[in-house]
């Protein structure tokens, strides 16, 4: 197990998060609680199975098709959400936002209109325009900080626009949502009679408040009519993005197929990195109880951000389903983004993503990473509580 209290050092990482925050925020050395990785490293099993692989010393070319490694998957599926998948369903991939631009590719044409609920990550904006593909945006209805599907709204984005794929976070990214059963249900109704395609993205499903259960869309695959693949890793939930490495999950053969014949033959990706492989197999495989350690330490990050936001009324937070993320709203606030961002940045030194980044629906959100110990969470709310103190009195 890991010490999920202790909090390490990450300078001198090449970390994205720490030694590069002054690529987002113009300022080095800052208290980062910016994008989505955390500050807790790989089970101590995980660790010790790698010390072994690099004790013995070869790193050569290493296959990924074999049931060693996706049975770790579909065991992973059947253990956490019941849910039943074959294992030749399972395909290696680089990342999930590899996965989602070869997918794209496949399942739209050139042109085509890609549907998302809005806010959502930033990547995705990226991606779909990289593509050449059109994103029609779809808000989620904010009632008090709880946000749902307002299904009228998107039938008749589907009516007019005639998109060719819905693309789903869920868990939701960055407003916490965990999409009920009764929510899927009829997503896959409107997907399958205006015939368009679904790409669920479900990288956070492991990261959970106590009794959120989260539904992977395959659960759903004898309600699906339309193409559908799942896109997932075990690198959000165990902090192992720097190895590389991701799966999708294909429950159609000839959409598998081609995506192979891209990933391996015209972008020559046949080779899963070594350490990448072991360590989702070893997580998938053994790691369940520090999931449950992890899910046990962000519910308390959560609850002591609440009590530090809740001190001012204008601040409007509510605790997320899931994900370590906090989607905080600060539209009530009498300054704008700008000047509570210089304040953060250069006064408290402290980093916090705009929520304008995932879409004008979260322009005067922020997004806070919890994703580390207890006391590095306590600080940097209070930062930002003084931020804001010091623009009252100034």
């Amino acid at each position: 197990m890991s010490n999920f209290d202790q909090q390490y050092s990450r300078y001198g990482t090449y970390s994205t998060q720490w030694d590069y925050v002054q690529d987002r925020f113009g300022e080095k050395e800052l208290l980062p609680f910016s994008i989505s990785d955390t500050d807790f490293m790989l089970p101590d099993g995980t660790i010790d199975c790698l010390k072994a692989a690099v004790t013995r010393g070869f790193f050569g070319y290493t296959r990924w098709n074999h049931l060693d490694y996706k049975k770790s998957i579909t065991h992973w599926f059947q253990q956490e959400f019941a849910c039943w998948i074959d294992p030749e369903w399972c395909v290696y991939s680089p990342s999930v936002i590899y996965s989602l631009s070869v997918c794209i590719q496949l399942m739209s044409q050139k042109g085509d209109k890609i549907v998302t609920f809005t806010p959502c990550y930033d990547a995705f904006f990226n991606c779909i325009g990289g593509n050449e593909r059109e994103l029609i945006t779809c808000s989620l209805e904010n009632v008090n900080e709880q946000f749902t599907i307002d299904f009228t709204a998107l039938e008749k984005v589907f009516a007019i626009e005639r998109p060719a794929i819905f693309l789903l976070c869920n868990p939701h990214n960055p407003t916490g949502r965990v999409f009920t059963e009764e929510e899927l249900t009829h997503l896959i109704a409107l997907c399958n009679r205006y015939r368009v395609a679904i790409i669920s993205d479900e990288i956070h499903m492991d990261v959970r408040r106590p009794g959120k259960i989260h539904l992977p869309i395959l659960a759903f695959a004898d309600q699906i009519h339309v193409p559908v693949v799942l896109l997932s890793s075990a690198s959000k939930t165990f902090n192992s993005p720097g190895l590389g490495g991701s799966y999708g999950i294909f429950s159609e053969e000839g959409l598998r197929e081609k995506f192979l014949r891209i990933l391996k033959g015209r972008d020559g990706l046949s080779s899963i990195p070594y350490p990448a492989l072991l360590t989702t197999m070893d997580c998938y495989n053994n790691q369940k109880n520090w999931v449950e350690e992890l899910n046990q330490t962000i519910d308390a990050n959560f609850f002591e951000l609440k009590k530090i936001l809740d001190k001012d009324t204008r601040i409007q937070f509510e605790i997320p389903e899931a994900t370590y993320l906090g989607w905080l709203n600060l539209e009530q606030l009498p300054y704008t983004m700008e000047e509570l961002q210089t304040v953060l940045v250069k006064r408290e030194k402290v980093a916090i993503m705009k929520g304008e980044t995932y879409g004008a629906e979260g322009k005067r959100y922020l997004r806070f990473n919890l994703g580390a110990p207890k006391e590095k969470i306590i600080d940097g709310a209070e930062r930002l509580m003084r931020g804001i103190r010091y623009l009252d009195e100034r």
